[in-house]
This record gives structure tokens, C-alpha cells and sequence, in this order.
């Protein structure tokens, strides 16, 4: 078949859903070959193919919208910086910027040319999280960016199939997992390679030398669709604010969303400026999480790509917030990106008030750990790691809050066993925190009660950036606010101090007793060896009133152990007991 073979829209399909196994497959060689658990167990990557012009065509349903969505302009960006004429099959470009890649130092980027008879005919792209660039590390303590660890500038990792060993090696001098790190950018290049090597392959089974037709179907078929989508809701103007906790004193997130027949923006004149402390959002990562969270909700059959991306715009006023500037720390950025779904849906609601959940945890409950310095000096195994642990969702207008999942992110928690074997840490609880979601009609989803400790006799540090500890997610309609997250270090009384204590004890009945301080949300602190970590994730909002809800539905929740029966009639004003 040539080049200029006109398609009927049923071959077109064939090829877009062979495109689609084409990304699956670019996506799972990244996470099969990846060495950090944060992208072999978790998903925190993104995978994509892109036309000539660097329009996303498709991703791979795996994948952060923090990835996928700045992916979907960087490449734009890396394909500007280098022109097409002195590229070469086997390059590969790479850079972490945060500005231009997917907001903070960790995630990294490749863009990889495809070539087909001497022509680029399109490109592979991906990213993951790197778990540790030096610096400060994974944490909201930095003051700029270059506290934060090593900047990689858009370069060329893989030059005509050559690996840059120079590059490589100065990655790996300035992490505390320099094998991870190597193994991931190893994985990273499987996926660019993996993904060029499928596209061709397709394209020599339909016999098409290039992707310009499927490209202008793809894109266009899904520009129309979205627009179709928008064309739905109530043109207008919708105003909505959020108070979030920020790191020493709350902050205000403001969002104006305008609807028309054009599009749908959305504006974040009127957010708190920037901190001191690396929880500032750059506005690519914003813009990502904003423009997922609405598409949630406006058209979310249609596929993910550059004409469905097209009609949303994000603005912001430069040094707010959602639009960090250069140098600012960013580290944390996904703190408070992570809430601009909630934001944006806070508006839509107005106009579309029987189709957006309520508030959810939304921001990651993230645990990056390490080892001290001084436990290091003292011969201690080094280690980096970072567990990712997630609250529960807001209950949707007619169904229920999924319990302990990511939303936005999307990224899966933190496995008990995979943890453990990857770092000095015991888990010794994990389970859902009953009556943490908010009541209602429909309940919020649950959040999380997990405990761990030191494996050996040395602590370690935790790097700590959440959110919803002073502001829960709120419910719609009358629906109750999901527990709010909180973080404690709990320990054992000594002997000495419990008998000091034992007019407590014995009071209590308590032959335990243990102390416990409560942490900020938003610093780094230091566990002993004894000591235990207690992470308690939010819940979700609920939606309508809980004097609504199914009375078969409240008893499967009490049943399961989900609610409380004393909840069930604080909280719901029905049941007490199961008789």
C-alpha cells in the first residue's frame, strides 16, 4: 500500500487500536525492566507515541496525568530545542528540568526520533521517577532548586545507539542509589526503544510510510469529541477556592473556569505566591493535573491525546503557587498540584452539580526515607526509598468513595512485602481507617492506618510533605467531610517511665503504655530504632445527606468494619448494632 492509499475510517481504527497495543507494550517494558520499586510496583511513569510534529497520537493507560500530560508538551519542547535535520536513528534525548520535563528533579524524561526510510516519521517518549538525585533529596526543605539535587539540562543521552558513559557516570556520583539509578535509565531507553522498534513494525504491516493520515484522524476525531463534550455544559463563568494547609501557614488556591463553545479554561488569579519551601508547583504540572481532573468528568471516553488536550488552557499569574519560577524548590510540587483536580471540579460542580465527586485525599501520602548520616558513618546499610500510600477518594453522586486509591495520581501503593525487602523498615499494620470517610448518601472513601519501624538498630529519616491534615476533603450536598491524615511517632515507656506513669496505667488498664508525638505534615523527622511510625491517610468527602443512605448499605458498611456502630448513629442518625 503507498504512502497516499486513502483510508476508510474502519482501517483507520484497525491502526489507532493496534496503536494503543503499541504504548501497552512501551509502557510495560519500562516498568518490567525498572529497578526502583516506585516504578516497577507503582506505575509512576508515563509512555507515549508522538507524530512528526510531536503531537501526542496515544499514551499507555499506565501512567501518572503528571507524566503524560507535561510529557505531551515537552515533547514539543526537546523536538524545538533539536532539529529534526541533525538527529540520527538511535538518538536519544533526555532532560529532568523541572520547568520543562514533569515538575521537580526526579522524573526523567527521554524523547527518542523514529526513523523509517532515512525520515523522522515520528517519536517515542516516556518518564519515571529517579529515587535519588543528591542534594536534599525527595523533601520540602530546599530554599531553590539547586538545593534539591542534580539539573539536567535538555541533552543527548544516546547518540547513533552510543550510550553517553560521561553522562551516566555523573548521575550516578550524585545519588545514594546509584545502581537503581542506573538500572532505571537503562529501562527508561528499553521503553523509547521498545515503542520505535513496535511503531515500525506496524507501519510495515499496514504497508504505510508514514503517520500523517492516522495522526490527523486520531487527533481530529478526538478535538471534535471533546468539543461535542463541552458543548454540553452551561456556558459561564464558575468560581471556586480551596485552603490548603502549605507548609508553615495555610494557603488560599483560587480558580476561575470559563466555559464556552471554544473551550474551557481555567485561571488561578487570586493563589497564595510562592514559599521558601520546596511544595511550589511549576505551571506544566499544574496545567497537567487541572486539564485530567476536568477531563474526568468532560469526555472522559475519549482517548487521551493532543486533540483532546487542545481545548482546555491553564493559566496562572507568574510566582503564585501553581506557577513557580525558576529557581524556586519544587521537590514536593505534587503536594499541592495534586489538588488542582479538586479545585477545578470544585467550579464544574456548579455547572454540572449531579455529575462531580466530592473532595478526596487527592495529594499522594508519600514516604521517602533514608538513612541518617550518622547511622552511615556507623557502618549502616545506605538507603533511599520512597513508599507511596493514598487516601480514599470523594463519593461520586451515585456510588461510593473507592477506599485507600489514587486519585489523580493513579499510582499504586506501596506493597508491605516489596517495602520490606527493599529497605531496613518492618510494616506492622496496614489497613483501612474505619469511619474515615466522610458520611453521606454515598460514603467517601476510606484512608489508611499504617505503622512501621526500624528493622535494625538505627533510625532513619522521613521526608514529609502531605496535605488534608488541617483541611479534610469536604462533602457535596450535604455530605460530611472525610478524618482528616495525620502522622505521630509513637514508643514504648521505658521502665523507669512507666512506673512513673503507673497511675495512668493502672487506671487505664494499659500495661503498654507508650507515648506519642505528633508530627507536622510537612518536615523531616528522625525515628529511632524502637520507635514507630504511625501514618494515618485522609478520607474521602461524602456526597448527599447521611440521614439518605441505604439502610442495607449502612449495615454492609458495619459489617465490614468500614463504619463504626457508634458512627452509624452520630454520623448517620440510624443503626446501632446489627439485630
Amino acid at each position: 500500500m503507498s504512502v497516499n492509499t486513502r483510508h476508510t475510517d474502519a482501517h483507520l481504527q484497525v491502526m489507532w487500536n493496534r496503536l494503543l497495543s503499541v504504548v501497552e507494550e512501551q509502557g510495560q517494558t519500562l516498568i518490567r525492566a525498572a529497578f526502583s520499586p516506585i516504578v516497577r510496583e507503582c506505575g509512576d511513569i508515563s509512555a507515549g507515541i508522538f507524530d512528526r510534529h510531536g503531537r501526542m497520537l496515544a499514551q499507555a493507560v499506565t501512567g501518572t496525568p503528571g507524566h503524560v500530560n507535561t510529557m505531551a508538551e515537552a515533547v514539543k519542547v526537546l523536538r524545538a530545542r533539536f532539529p529534526v535535520a541533525e538527529m540520527s536513528p538511535g538518538d536519544i534525548y533526555m532532560t529532568n528540568d523541572p520547568w520543562l520535563a514533569s515538575g521537580h528533579l526526579n522524573d526523567f524524561l527521554l524523547l527518542m526520533p523514529v526513523f523509517y526510510d532515512d525520515r523522522v516519521v515520528g517519536y517515542t517518549s516516556c518518564t519515571s521517577h529517579l529515587i535519588d538525585l543528591g542534594g536534599l533529596g525527595m523533601g520540602p526543605e530546599g530554599a531553590d532548586i539547586y538545593d534539591e539535587g542534580l539539573l539536567l539540562p535538555p541533552c543527548k543521552l544516546v547518540e547513533k545507539g552510543e550510550l553517553n558513559s560521561l553522562l551516566m557516570d555523573i548521575v550516578k556520583a550524585n545519588s545514594r542509589e546509584p545502581i537503581a539509578n542506573e538500572g532505571d535509565i537503562y529501562a527508561l531507553v528499553a521503553c523509547c526503544e521498545s515503542g520505535a522498534n513496535r511503531l515500525l513494525a506496524m507501519m510495515k504491516d499496514f504497508g504505510i510510510g508514514d503517520l500523517d493520515t492516522l495522526a490527523e484522524y486520531i487527533i481530529e476525531t478526538s478535538r471534535r469529541g471533546t468539543l461535542d463534550a463541552i458543548a454540553v455544559i452551561p456556558e459561564g463563568t464558575y468560581y471556586n477556592s480551596l485552603v490548603v494547609d502549605g507548609y508553615d501557614r495555610e494557603l488560599d488556591l483560587h480558580c476561575k473556569l470559563t466555559v464556552d463553545r471554544k473551550g474551557v479554561s481555567a485561571d488561578f488569579t487570586g493563589t497564595s505566591p510562592c514559599v521558601d519551601k520546596g511544595i511550589n508547583v511549576p505551571l506544566n504540572y499544574a496545567t497537567a493535573y487541572t486539564v485530567f481532573g476536568l477531563r474526568c468528568i468532560i469526555g472522559p471516553e475519549i482517548p487521551n491525546n493532543a486533540g483532546s488536550l487542545q481545548p482546555f488552557k491553564v493559566t496562572a499569574p507568574p510566582g503564585c503557587i501553581l506557577n513557580a519560577q525558576r529557581p524556586a524548590p519544587v521537590a514536593m510540587r505534587h503536594t499541592l498540584g495534586q489538588m488542582t483536580p479538586d479545585l477545578a471540579l470544585g467550579c464544574l460542580h456548579q455547572a454540572l452539580p449531579d455529575e462531580v465527586p466530592a473532595e478526596g485525599a487527592s495529594c499522594m501520602y508519600d514516604l521517602p526515607l533514608r538513612n541518617t548520616v550518622d547511622s552511615a558513618r556507623r557502618g549502616a546499610r545506605e538507603f533511599a526509598v520512597e513508599l507511596v500510600h493514598n487516601g480514599g477518594t470523594g463519593a461520586r453522586p451515585h456510588a461510593d468513595g473507592l477506599s485507600a486509591t489514587a486519585f489523580p495520581s493513579g499510582v499504586f501503593g506501596s506493597q508491605v512485602e516489596i517495602t520490606e525487602a527493599v529497605a531496613p523498615v518492618i510494616v506492622w499494620r496496614r489497613e483501612l481507617r474505619v469511619d474515615s470517610g466522610g458520611a453521606g448518601k454515598y460514603r467517601g472513601g476510606l484512608g489508611q492506618h499504617i505503622e512501621l519501624t526500624s528493622a535494625i538498630e538505627e533510625p532513619f529519616q522521613v521526608f514529609l510533605s502531605v496535605e488534608r491534615i488541617n483541611n479534610p476533603a469536604k462533602g457535596r450536598v450535604g455530605g460530611h467531610a472525610g478524618r482528616p491524615g495525620s502522622i505521630s511517632i509513637s514508643r514504648r515507656l521505658s521502665e523507669t517511665e512507666f512506673n512513673d506513669n503507673r497511675p495512668a496505667a493502672l487506671e487505664s488498664g494499659d500495661d503498654n503504655l507508650s507515648s506519642t508525638t505528633v508530627v507536622a505534615g510537612k518536615c523531616v523527622c528522625r525515628v529511632e530504632p524502637g520507635e514507630r511510625l504511625v501514618f494515618e491517610t485522609p478520607g474521602g468527602g461524602g456526597f448527599g445527606s447521611p440521614h439518605l443512605r441505604d439502610r442495607v448499605a449502612l449495615l454492609k458498611d458495619i459489617s465490614e468494619g468500614l463504619v463504626s456502630s457508634e458512627a452509624s448513629v452520630s454520623q448517620y442518625g440510624q443503626i446501632k448494632t446489627l439485630d
